[in-house]
């Protein structure tokens, strides 16, 4: 049980607290006992207990001034606060996580994707999750002057994870396509191509062509891609006259490499320096935009015990340039690789403070355990022509041959049919990553995403290795 001790009531005290909202919100701790019988009664009365905890740490926050301006005895008083308060909304999600699922989701009948389900859940108990206000309240501030409101939402959809009958549904509900997607499809199978901003999609014959077009950021991803690259995938697998996909980088404008093609830069730290990248990004792009790319797409009928019934097809990756990052976790998914000569691949995560998505369990299968931890753990950079490069590129081309190569590629792949593709996609990734293995995944990336996004390691990694501090606020 959270309790407030003696030495962390003096020290909010020090650092200013009323001493009658320090008792307050330890009588509030005191008082928060979760039923020992789970029910729909014990879970709006524990609700209101803990909205009692989270109403107390709230009013000892606001009486401190901004992050920023904390001295050292504000910022510890800070500190334990937020340490209880993650503590309790831990340990109540961890009771109470079926019954809330289920509550929101109408005994799961509806499909609420990660963000409208975090959402529904402040709601429903205010407090556990943060409200789209509070959130919203810390959008403006750079990373390092954020409390760390999303927090609640990494934390709780961990728990939805590590409960199988929660986490299945929320990861088919992810795989189902976008409402935007649905509304583009008879545009897009009319003409052919869609602009989506930072995405691109053409259809090209039998193939179905997805560009990065971040093109200032060296096509990496943000906020301002997730949805775009996600819209873009829906429409190349409802496509039923597609039969295979493409990723590839539009031209950039990055003076460096201006009118070169480049596959992708990776994660934009930039906006993650400056505070524009919600925590939300890194699951609704594995779950969504990933996941597509690597189990197709779900449709209305539900069957969590039963083999994967996904809409799926073959995916070619074009890398120029480099793949950087996000960009090296799509060559862990997608079916055939072509690099060009003198590219080269990395996951710089570790020394960026932040996990590599899901890599460090789809990694190894193509380059080893060992490479893995010294590619992760240890920075090291994969070149297209290294062994490590070949075991992640099918081939290496020189430069001025890729669209041969994809030419060959997708004459090759669309000759026996979507059908077939689908089946073998699923039986291929039965072995290595069944459903269950990646929501267990999910459950652990979830919280220490959240975790690493709001430490201070992170930003003095970004201070240090990208000169993030120097770059001009946006």
């Amino acid at each position: 049980m959270e309790r407030l001790s003696q030495e962390q009531g003096r020290a909010l005290r020090a650092a200013g607290a009323a001493p009658a909202a320090v008792t307050k919100f330890s009588r509030a701790l005191d008082a928060l006992r979760l039923a020992a019988r789970l029910t729909g009664k014990s879970l709006a009365a524990d609700a209101r207990k803990a909205g009692a905890v989270y109403a107390g740490g709230a009013a000892l926050l606001a009486a401190w001034p901004a992050k920023p301006r904390r001295d050292a005895v504000q910022a510890a008083g800070a500190e334990i606060v937020h340490g209880l308060l993650r503590a309790v909304r831990n340990r109540f999600a961890r009771a109470y996580v079926g019954p809330i699922y289920d509550r929101v989701t109408e005994q799961r009948r509806r499909f609420l994707r990660a963000d409208e389900l975090v959402y529904a859940v402040a709601d429903l108990c205010p407090g556990l999750c943060p409200s789209q206000k509070e959130v919203a309240a810390e959008r403006g501030l750079l990373l390092a002057e954020k409390d760390g409101v999303e927090i609640a939402q990494g934390d709780f959809l961990s728990h939805v994870f590590v409960r199988k009958e929660a986490g299945d549904h929320l990861l088919h509900a992810m795989l189902q396509p976008l409402p935007a997607s649905q509304e583009l499809l008879a545009k897009f199978r009319r003409e052919g191509r869609v602009d989506l901003g930072t995405a691109h999609v053409e259809r090209r014959g039998a193939l179905g062509c997805v560009f990065f077009n971040n093109l200032r950021y060296l096509n990496a991803e943000d906020d301002t891609t997730v949805g775009p690259l996600e819209t873009a995938i829906d429409l190349v697998l409802l496509d039923s006259d597609i039969q295979a996909g493409l990723l590839r980088g539009n031209p950039v404008t990055h003076s460096k490499y201006r009118g070169r093609r480049i596959f992708s830069s990776g994660l934009n730290l930039t906006h993650l320096y400056q505070g524009k990248l919600p925590l939300l990004f890194f699951a609704t792009r594995d779950l969504g935009f990933v996941g597509k790319l690597y189990r197709g797409l779900a449709g209305d009928e539900y069957d969590p015990d039963g083999p994967e019934a996904t809409l799926e097809k073959p995916w070619i990756a074009a890398v120029e340039g480099f793949a950087i990052g996000g960009g090296c976790q799509l060559l862990l998914v997608v079916d055939y690789v072509i690099a060009e000569a003198g590219s080269f691949f990395n996951l710089p995560a570790r020394k960026e403070g932040i996990v590599p998505g899901v890599a460090p369990i789809r990694l190894p299968r193509f380059v080893g355990e060992r490479a893995t931890r010294e590619g992760i753990l240890f920075d090291k950079t994969f070149t297209a022509e290294s062994p490590e490069g070949r075991s992640l590129a099918n081939e290496v081309v020189p430069a001025g041959q890729m669209d041969e190569a994809i030419a060959r590629a997708a004459a090759a792949v669309t000759g026996g049919g979507v059908i077939s593709a689908g089946a073998n996609r699923k039986a291929i990734r039965l072995g290595h990553e069944p459903r269950d293995l990646f929501r267990q995944y999910m459950a652990l990336y979830c919280r220490e995403q959240a975790t690493c996004q709001f430490s201070p390691t992170l930003i003095r990694n970004l201070e240090r290795n990208w000169r993030a501090a120097e770059r001009p606020r946006e």
